[in-house]
């Protein structure tokens, strides 16, 4: 995989952010973390929601949002309600 776009959830408005947040490549990414990913979004556009962490938490484990267990999308919720 050579480009964010080349990654689940990542269209170009996501792509762009990424690379703006210093992840502008699917390696990095992943080796950052959704988490990470969004909280670095967040510091750029505070409008940044659950959609979003939900998108980033897909590409990193190569689904689509939509198929994450609702295991993990309710941990992704504790974690925004803690920023």
């Amino acid at each position: 995989m050579s480009k964010l776009s080349d990654m689940p959830n990542i269209g170009k408005v996501l792509s762009e952010q990424l690379t703006a947040v210093g992840l502008d490549s699917p390696e990095k990414l992943l080796a950052a973390g959704s988490r990470e990913a969004f909280t670095r979004i967040r510091m750029i556009d505070p409008s940044a929601c659950i959609s979003r962490l939900y998108a980033l938490e897909g590409a990193v484990r190569g689904v689509r949002w939509h198929n994450l267990p609702q295991g993990v999308k309710d941990s992704l919720k504790e974690f925004l309600a803690s920023l």
